[in-house]
C-alpha cells in the first residue's frame, strides 16, 4: 500500500508526535507497567492500525480511559499477563468486527459514554495525585478517593511541587494560542519540568529505562491456558468492549471533521482489534483510536494538527519506533511527578463538565445517569459502571415512553365515557388506577365524584401498548364495578 507523503503530512506527524511521547509515556507508568511499552502501543498504532483501512485520519494510540483497568489487572494477574489479555481483546474486537457489530456501539446512550469517561477521570486522578507525591496508592478505588484528604501530610514536598507545575504550564500554555500552535502543551510541560529537576538535581523519582527488548514480552503458549480463568475472561471482555467503545465514540466525534468521509464501524473495529492482537504479541498495552484523549479534549489527532493521508499516521509510527530505537536514555531524566501532572490534567478533561450543563437544562434525566454511571465506575469498575448506567438509562426510556392518560367525556344518553390513551405499562399502573378510583364529572356546581349508579363505558381503543400487568388490572376494575369495556388495540 502507498502512501502519499506530503507537507502537511509531515508536519501533522511531527505534531502528534510531540503529544503521543510524554503520554505515552504517562499512560505506561500510570498503568503500572515499563514506559516503552507505551511507546511500543504508539508505534503499533501507526504503522499497523494506521496503514490497514478503515480509521480514517485518526491516531491510535494508548487509552488513556483503559489506564485503571489495565492497572487492576496487572496487579492482580501480573505484568506476564497482559500480552494474553491484550491479544485476546484483540481477537474478540476482530470477531465483532467481522460479524458487522461495530455500528451497535453507536446505540450506547450519551450520558452513559459521559458518565464512563467521568469515572474514568475521577479514577484516573485521584490515583495519579498519589503519583504526585509519591506516595503510595490505596488498593481500592474508594480508599484512593477518601485519602486524598491525608495525602498533604504524607506527599514528597519536592516532587509534588514539580507535578504541580506541570499542571500549571499545561494550564497556562493552553491559553496563549500563538505558542500551542508552535509546541504542544504537554510536551513544553514535561520537558520544563525534566529540564529543572535535571539542572537542580531535584531528589525526585525519575522514568525507569529498561530498554525495549527487556520491556517487550511475547506471551507463552503456557500462558494461554488462563484464559480458562473466570477473572481473566471477564478482563478481556472489559477490555474488548471498553477499547472498542473509546475507539468508536471517538471517530463519531470526529466523523463531520473528516471532509465528508463516513466512517465504516466495523471496518474500524477491526482495524482496531488488528492493532491490539499485535500489542498483545509484543505484550504492550492496549491501544484505542486517538487514544482514548482527544476526544475529549475536542482533537481529531492527525486530522486536527493538519494531516491530508493516512502518511501522517505512519509516519507518527516511525518516529516513536527512531525515539524508542536510538534515544530512550532521554526518558530517564523524566520526573514520574510530571507524567503524573500530565495524567491529571488529561483526567480532568475526562470529566464532561460542559455536557453536564447543557443536559442539566434540557434533559435533568440523563444527568442523573450520567452521575450513576460514573459512581458506579468509581465504586464497582469499569464494566460493571457501565453495566449499571445501561441499565438505568434503559429503565428511563420505559418511564419515559410509557405515558397513559385518563380522558373523561359524557354522551347524550347520560353514559359517562371513560378512554384510556397512551402506553399502559406496570410503571405507570399505580397512576392509572389512582386515575380510574378518582374518576370525576363536570356539573353546574364544578367537578363531582361519580354517583354510585352512574354508567360508565371504558374505552381501550387509545392505548398503543398495554402490558399484561396493566390489561389485568383494567380487567379486574370493569368487572368490579359491572361496567363495559371494549376492544383494546396494542401498538
Amino acid at each position: 500500500m502507498r502512501f502519499g507523503v506530503r507537507k502537511a503530512d509531515l508536519l501533522a506527524s511531527l505534531f502528534v508526535f510531540l503529544i503521543a511521547l510524554p503520554l505515552s509515556v504517562g499512560i505506561a507508568v500510570a498503568s503500572g507497567v515499563p514506559a516503552e511499552l507505551g511507546l511500543v502501543t504508539g508505534i503499533v498504532g501507526g504503522l499497523v492500525a494506521g496503514a490497514v483501512p478503515g480509521s480514517g485520519l485518526r491516531v491510535s494510540g494508548p487509552a488513556a480511559g483503559l489506564t485503571v483497568l489495565v492497572y487492576e489487572a496487572v496487579r492482580a494477574y501480573g505484568l506476564e499477563v497482559l500480552g494474553l489479555l491484550v491479544f485476546a481483546a484483540g481477537l474478540v474486537q476482530l470477531g465483532l468486527g467481522a460479524l458487522r457489530l461495530g455500528r451497535w456501539f453507536r446505540a450506547v446512550p450519551v450520558a452513559v459514554v459521559h458518565g464512563m469517561l467521568a469515572g474514568i477521570g475521577i479514577m484516573l486522578v485521584a490515583g495519579q495525585v498519589y503519583a504526585l507525591g509519591e506516595v503510595s496508592v490505596p488498593a481500592s478505588a474508594l480508599g484512593a478517593v477518601g485519602g486524598l484528604v491525608s495525602l498533604p501530610g504524607h506527599a514528597h514536598p519536592v516532587a509534588l511541587g514539580v507535578g504541580s507545575a506541570t499542571i500549571a504550564v499545561l494550564l497556562l500554555w493552553r491559553r496563549w494560542e500563538w505558542g500551542a500552535r508552535l509546541l504542544p502543551g504537554p510536551l513544553v510541560a514535561v520537558v520544563l519540568a525534566s529540564g529543572v529537576s535535571w539542572v537542580f538535581d531535584l531528589d525526585v523519582r525519575r522514568v525507569e529505562v529498561r530498554g525495549l527488548s527487556a520491556a517487550v514480552r511475547v506471551p507463552e503458549v503456557a500462558d494461554f491456558g488462563r484464559l480458562t480463568e473466570v477473572g481473566v475472561l471477564g478482563t478481556v471482555v472489559a477490555l474488548a468492549l471498553l477499547a472498542s467503545a473509546q475507539s468508536l465514540f471517538g471517530a463519531a466525534a470526529v466523523e463531520p471533521l473528516e471532509r465528508g468521509q463516513r466512517t465504516d464501524w466495523s471496518r474500524e473495529l477491526m482495524a482496531q482489534g488488528l492493532g491490539n492482537v499485535v500489542c498483545g504479541v509484543l505484550g504492550a498495552l492496549p491501544m484505542s483510536a486517538m487514544g482514548g484523549v482527544t476526544v475529549r479534549s475536542g482533537g481529531g489527532g492527525a486530522l486536527s494538527a493538519g494531516a491530508r493521508t493516512k502518511g501522517a499516521r505512519v509516519l507518527l509510527g516511525v518516529s516513536l519506533f527512531g525515539f524508542v530505537a536510538f534515544l530512550p536514555w532521554v526518558l530517564g531524566v523524566v520526573p514520574v511527578a510530571a507524567l503524573a501532572g500530565l495524567l491529571v490534567y488529561v483526567g480532568c478533561g475526562l470529566v464532561p463538565v460542559r455536557e453536564v450543563g447543557v443536559l442539566w437544562r434540557r434533559h435533568r434525566g440523563e444527568v442523573v445517569v450520567l452521575v450513576v454511571t460514573a459512581g458506579a465506575v468509581v465504586v464497582a469498575g469499569l464494566f460493571e459502571g457501565v453495566v449499571v448506567g445501561l441499565a438505568l438509562a434503559v429503565g428511563k426510556t420505559a418511564w419515559d415512553v410509557s405515558h397513559v392518560r385518563v380522558e373523561i367525556g359524557e354522551r347524550g344518553d347520560g353514559v359517562v365515557v371513560v378512554r384510556v390513551v397512551g402506553h399502559a405499562t406496570f410503571l405507570r399502573l399505580p397512576k392509572l388506577l389512582d386515575d380510574l378510583e378518582g374518576l370525576e364529572v363536570e356539573t353546574p356546581g364544578g367537578l363531582r365524584a361519580l354517583p354510585p349508579g352512574r354508567e360508565v363505558r371504558l374505552e381501550l381503543g387509545g392505548l398503543r401498548h398495554v402490558d399484561h400487568a396493566c390489561a389485568a388490572a383494567l380487567e379486574g376494575w370493569a368487572a368490579a364495578r359491572g361496567r363495559a369495556a371494549v376492544g383494546c388495540e396494542e401498538g
